[in-house]
């Protein structure tokens, strides 16, 4: 993708493909980049990814507290319903979803789809990390306590930094989910101003033919931060999602 992205648009179109990019172009790039309204879907995208990731951590993080250090009435029909949602397929949740956030007026804006997002990976994020605060001995915060530091003091300095691997491999997670989402995005905006980069990309392909130099380059740019944020993490991704997945 990125070796055809730098070739000019005549070359892309041959019958015998080139395996480098002979002369380079940067053509293709210049004209996803300027294409009408790039820096309103990159800011959107960026929003709503932000809003899923901090949202779902916090969120799942308190949640995973919860089921791991307090006892009470329904904790395990709780689990068990946080695997049932997983293995409910997306699409059929379209339907429901769109009736739910009309009815709550929250059509057509970043916050209901970094509301959806958010649905989305919080059960894998919360059981992610219940299985990382598993591992964490009661010990050491009963020690904490013992020593006068109040629950938000274990929290911030005992739970945070061992638990780090698995808020890194369910932040990723989220990061992924809600980057690359474009149904919800497309049926969720009824404005383009609030359309979000996955649909931008479809705006390459119009009634009178699709620009191929152009997709290709700003599908290389949409690929680009996730593949970057992984390559920089990727260590402390494998090791949080197996560490989290095993224990129990």
């Amino acid at each position: 993708m990125i070796n055809t992205a730098f070739k000019p648009y005549g070359d892309i179109l041959q019958s015998t493909p080139g395996f480098l990019p002979i002369p380079i172009s940067l053509g293709n790039f210049t004209d996803a980049i300027g294409k009408p309204m790039f820096g309103d879907y990159l800011r959107n995208s960026l929003i709503v990814t932000g809003a899923a990731v901090v949202a779902s951590s916090i969120l799942a993080l308190l949640a995973a507290v919860a089921l791991t250090r307090f006892r009470f009435l329904g904790r395990r029909a709780f689990l068990v319903t946080i695997l049932v949602v997983t293995m409910i397929p997306q699409p059929a949740l379209v339907i429901p979803l769109f009736l739910s956030l009309k009815s709550a007026n929250l059509l057509n804006t970043l916050l209901g789809l970094s509301l959806t997002y958010v649905a989305f990976v919080l059960p894998f994020t919360i059981w992610t990390l219940r299985g990382f605060l598993h591992g964490v001995p009661v010990e050491l915060e009963e020690a904490a306590m013992v020593d006068g530091a109040g629950r938000l003091t274990v929290m911030r300095r005992i739970m945070l930094p061992l638990v780090a691997p698995g808020l890194i491999a369910s932040s990723v997670f989220a990061f992924i989910t809600a980057w690359n989402d474009y149904v919800y995005a497309y049926v969720e905006m009824k404005d383009q101003d609030h359309y979000t980069l996955p649909v931008w990309l479809v705006s390459f392909s119009t009634s009178t033919g699709t620009d191929y130099g152009g997709l290709i380059a700003a599908s290389s740019l949409f690929a680009l931060p996730v593949v970057v944020f992984f390559l920089v993490i990727q260590r402390r991704l494998v090791e949080g999602m197996t560490s989290g997945a095993v224990k129990d």
